[in-house]
């Protein structure tokens, strides 16, 4: 008889969203952002897994739970390049790549104490002007934030 490992295995989704492709650094961040920590329906976390893109990464499933622009858009800025699997049925209905936006509306603080958007009541703008090392742009103060240092509003 041969020696064989248990596989492990995780129930697949009926119906709900997959988060793949996770940096492991940041998963606990989607976690958070999305507020995982406070809903009831079944949800896997997985970090640090091996992977032949990244050296390692991160996946989430919650199961009956599809996101919103407004949480894909703020995805984008802590976790961007992350795949998004709309699962029904069992089935990919839809997979999508979550890419930082050119602009990035109503999303981030900005971290400039004076900026008119820390005094009155309206929406942040940034523009991104390095996409590749993660470098956001206040539009009205122009302070450069990195993503190292967003504060998601």
């Amino acid at each position: 008889m041969e020696n064989q490992k248990p596989a492990l295995m995780v129930a697949a989704l009926e119906n709900g969203t997959v988060i793949d492709h996770i940096p492991s650094d940041k998963v606990f961040d989607v976690v958070s952002l999305l507020g995982l920590s406070h809903i009831d329906t079944p949800i896997t976390i997985g970090a640090n897994l091996t992977s032949h893109k990244m050296q390692s990464k991160g996946i989430i499933k919650i199961s009956d739970r599809f996101l919103t622009e407004d949480e894909c858009r703020k995805l984008s800025v802590i976790a961007p390049n992350i795949v998004m699997n709309t699962i029904r049925d069992y089935k990919v209905a839809d997979k999508k790549t979550i890419q930082l936006p050119d602009e990035i509306r109503g999303t981030i603080r900005c971290q400039n104490p004076k900026c008119i958007t820390n005094h009155e009541p309206m929406e942040t703008v940034f523009d991104v002007i390095d996409k590749k090392n993660g470098v956001l742009r206040c539009r009205y103060c122009n302070k450069d934030v990195n993503k190292s240092d967003i504060k998601i509003i």
